[in-house]
């Protein structure tokens, strides 16, 4: 664990973080049946400069601070897109997937060792159908739109986490594995899909990471925040035809997850709660939980 919150390896704004956060999480209470189902949530992930960005990581932080703390944690991803359906490692100790390049030195040094989590891993396989088979992947670790987001949400690295691929870009199929996950959430199991609202890096300009909202990742925002709003799946399942596209997803995967997540819901078409807003380096930040 002192790894995890070594001056030497973590600077800045996580630093600051962690002297607010840590004593909080030592005092979480624990999930009990009593508290009924977690919600499903989609996050924005963020890059590694996630933790210069003490807003963001508090934001993150207080939604988890507002619930108990989960038995575990099952996350999809957009950094793993593979087929069949596949599982990260198991064993505690997780290793972490570098899985970015260009930034500081101190980001390809961060641990996240959580407990073992065979436990969740044999249950997400049950609930699969035959139709779906799941394989386990002994040594694949956690990439960094799971650890990122939750070295801020969970940063005492206390909480079982599995990662499950995405096999498919299909919204219908997407969703069917997000409800074949929904008894989870009544175990103290959190889901969460992560992937960001806008992701147009090909597009990305100097203007952008000065505050510059281009066009097409605002319009973007505004349509999603509107479907979510209504709860109108359909709308969502037709993305490509947003306002906005392709520049605000060039490539599906930061925006698919949405599909698991929604299907993890009670009720899918019912209006979401949005958890974080705003925009960084121009792309859309939005975030949000499901409601039951």
């Amino acid at each position: 664990m002192e790894s995890i919150f070594n001056p030497r390896v973590h600077a800045g704004a996580y630093d600051e973080f962690l002297i607010e956060a840590l004593p909080r999480a030592r005092a979480q209470r624990a999930w009990t049946p009593d508290d009924g189902a977690f919600p499903a949530l989609y996050l924005s992930h963020g890059a590694p400069p996630l933790f210069n960005d003490g807003h963001w990581q508090r934001q993150l932080f207080d939604w988890a601070q507002r619930r108990p703390k989960p038995r575990s944690i099952l996350i999809v991803s957009a950094h793993w897109e593979t087929a069949p359906l596949s599982l990260s490692a198991t064993a505690a100790a997780t290793p972490l997937v570098y899985d970015f390049g260009g930034f500081h030195p101190r980001y390809y040094a961060m641990k996240y060792p959580t407990p073992d989590v065979a436990g969740l891993a044999a249950r997400v396989a049950a609930v699969m159908p035959d139709g779906e088979p799941v394989y386990q992947h002994a040594s694949r670790g956690l990439d960094h739109g799971a650890w990122v987001p939750l070295m801020a949400m969970y940063p005492l690295a206390d909480v079982p986490v599995l990662q499950m691929s995405m096999p498919t870009a299909d919204p219908d199929r997407l969703m069917s594995i997000g409800a074949r996950l929904r008894e989870l959430r009544s175990e103290g199991v959190l889901v969460i899909g992560s992937g960001y609202t806008t992701h147009g890096l090909p597009f990305l300009t100097r203007e952008m990471v000065f505050g510059h909202v281009p066009a097409w990742s605002s319009d973007f925002d505004a349509w999603i925040a509107d479907a979510l709003g209504r709860g109108d799946v359909d709308a969502l399942a037709a993305y490509t035809r947003a306002p906005g596209m392709p520049y605000a997803h060039p490539t599906p995967e930061h925006y698919i997850p949405i599909f698991v997540t929604l299907g993890a819901a009670a009720d899918p078409t019912r209006p979401v709660t949005t958890i974080v807003d705003g925009y960084s380096t121009g792309f859309s930040k939005r975030s949000f939980e499901t409601i039951d």
